[in-house]
């Protein structure tokens, strides 16, 4: 009897290093990933990597140069936003085999992750909880004017 109980727990064993073995890949390859989106209105391209930092922004053929200070705020922080939850979603379906039960007899679970947690406002079509703004007026809520 205690021979079963080996083999299962040796076989326990190899499927978690197994699992650990493919999260630390999963995580390396995304360690390296990055999305490049541009604007809407095509004045600016951001590079977004995968812990949602902005890694490179250009500005699109002096475009910039006819907008003002908010009109060019506003089309970098579309881009952002855009390429956060494309990142988001890239990172998720990475992740997404995880979360899934083993088959039959397995110990591996699924690990349930609570994505809006972990992403908040990157997921396309989330709000932030308590917040019925427009993108618009929230930009505007971020702008702080120089005094002088």
């Amino acid at each position: 009897m205690t021979e079963p109980l080996q083999e299962r727990i040796a076989e326990a064993m190899a499927e978690l290093q197994a699992a650990q073995a493919a999260v630390a890949r999963a995580e390396s390859d995304l360690r390296q990933s990055s999305v490049t989106v541009r604007s809407s209105d095509r004045v600016v391209e951001v590079t977004v990597g995968s812990q949602s930092e902005l890694r490179a922004l250009k500005f699109l053929d002096n475009k910039h140069q006819n907008m003002t200070g908010p009109q060019l705020a506003s089309s970098i922080m579309e881009a952002f936003q855009q390429g956060r939850a494309q990142m988001a979603r890239r990172v998720m379906d990475t992740f997404e085999p995880f979360t899934r039960p083993g088959p039959e007899g397995s110990i591996h679970r699924g690990v349930d992750f609570d994505w809006n947690r972990v992403f908040g406002s990157a997921l396309e079509g989330s709000k932030q909880a308590g917040s019925g703004r427009s993108g618009k007026n929230r930009l505007r809520d971020e702008i702080h004017e120089d005094t002088e």
